[in-house]
């Protein structure tokens, strides 16, 4: 005999629920420059997720979430790879939300692999946290040495146009960076608990309800340093805090704003500025 289960009883609901129907997507894709462009060369795809290439000034590279969102126990494994002189962006065809979760995280694991003079823009959307969601993150690089590597993770906590707020949540992301195979970059940010406090914080957030994570390596990197806290200066008007640094080959960026729209304009005008090619067309919306 099946128990009868209430609709209106999603703790009793879950525990039915049978591993299988998690959604396990799987990307991988290889580009290569064919002599007129960067191509892709091989792609697989399982799972509800898709990888696009619309035509544009540069190869683009569109993740699609066909479910519509990540929840507690789906799980994301992307792996791209660029081979010598190939040159793209990597983005997503919308914000990733992450719905609340009863018990297991939600998983994203990346993993870049950048060969010589290969140059690769991770630029993802949003991903914008539910009160309540649970979510495991990892970034992987590996890039030579001649390669150029620039990345931006934005996270907003709750949809502030309706007026929602994250009271309990448990974000953990794990950024490794290896130039070379040489570690140059790692960083491991862990939120969990009643996340709205953590960031009314003055010495975290001040009030925040996004923040941002730039991250350039390359030959360049720590030459370009004035020109990005030039381009970053706020105006009087601006809501967003901004810090930036150099070293090791690198440029780090944060942003903090208590603002999810305000913080996404001027992170798009700075990569449209820093950047030699405009942002994808998805990011103009």
């Amino acid at each position: 005999m099946l128990d009868v289960i209430s609709p209106s009883d999603p703790l009793t609901l879950k525990s039915q629920l049978p591993a299988y129907i998690r959604a396990r997507g799987v990307i991988a894709a290889r580009l290569q420059d064919s002599g007129r462009g960067t191509r892709v060369f091989d792609l697989s795809e399982a799972g509800g997720y898709r990888l696009k290439f619309p035509h544009a000034e540069q190869c683009e590279a569109m993740i699609v979430n066909t479910g519509g969102g990540m929840a507690g126990g789906d799980h994301l494994a992307l792996s791209l790879s660029l081979g010598p002189q190939a040159v793209a962006v990597c983005s997503t065809q919308s914000a990733e939300k992450i719905y609340r979760a009863e018990r297991d995280h939600a998983e994203i694991s990346v993993t870049l692999t950048l060969e010589d003079a290969a140059e690769l823009a991770w630029l993802p959307q949003e991903t914008i946290l539910f009160d309540g969601s649970l979510l495991n993150r990892q970034l992987t690089v590996e890039m030579a040495a001649t390669a150029t590597f620039m990345a931006c993770e934005t996270v907003v906590f709750g949809r502030s146009a309706m007026g929602e707020t994250v009271h309990n949540a448990d974000l953990r992301d794990r950024w490794d960076i290896r130039r070379n195979g040489k570690l140059i970059f790692a960083e491991r940010l862990r939120m969990a608990g009643n996340v709205q406090a953590l960031l009314d914080r003055r010495s975290l957030g001040a009030g925040a309800r996004a923040i941002a994570t730039m991250l350039y390596v390359a030959p360049d990197a720590e030459a370009r340093l004035d020109e990005t806290r030039a381009l970053l200066k706020p105006d009087d008007s601006s809501p967003v805090e901004w810090g930036a640094s150099a070293w090791n080959g690198l440029l780090c960026i944060r942003g903090v704003c208590p603002d999810p729209s305000a913080l996404r304009r001027q992170t798009a005008l700075f990569l449209n500025r820093f950047r030699p090619y405009l942002l994808p067309r998805v990011w103009q919306c």
